[in-house]
């Protein structure tokens, strides 16, 4: 299974991730798309079997991927802070890929009814939501 995660400043989440990931499903590839070189850097530390920076390459990882998994921002045009393009939130939701978004209530998108909870618990949802994805259950 081919594995998309994209992440944009510090590369903070997309880390987290990606070590979350290559542990649990280590037999599946993971592919690290940052929105500036740093994200992109950080996760590919962190064990991304590949890695590409900027609007192109979302396009084109959006094309092969079966999962996509990034804060929620990544299919709003013009959200964190401005490093996510309109071509880039409309390939990634356009995207046959199932889409496993991350909750950031912050930079003027806030999800109702969603508990703020750190980053660690998001991250074992994350990781719940593929083993489900893998097993058929959604």
């Amino acid at each position: 299974m081919k594995i998309m995660v994209m992440d944009g400043q510090g590369g903070r989440m997309g880390k987290s991730i990606v070590e979350h990931v290559k542990v649990n499903f280590p037999g599946d590839e993971i592919l690290a798309i940052g929105t500036n070189s740093i994200a992109t850097a950080a996760m590919l530390k962190a064990g991304a079997d590949a890695g590409a920076t900027g609007e192109n390459p979302a396009i084109v990882g959006s094309r092969t991927a079966d999962i996509i998994i990034g804060p929620m921002g990544i299919v709003i045009a013009d959200s964190l802070l401005g490093e996510i393009t309109p071509s880039m939130a409309v390939a990634i939701g356009q995207s046959q890929a199932k889409k496993i978004l991350i909750p950031v209530n912050r930079c003027q998108h806030f999800v109702v009814g969603c508990a703020e909870l750190p980053l660690g618990e998001y991250v074992k949802m994350v990781v719940e939501q593929i083993r489900l994805i893998k097993n058929g259950a959604c």
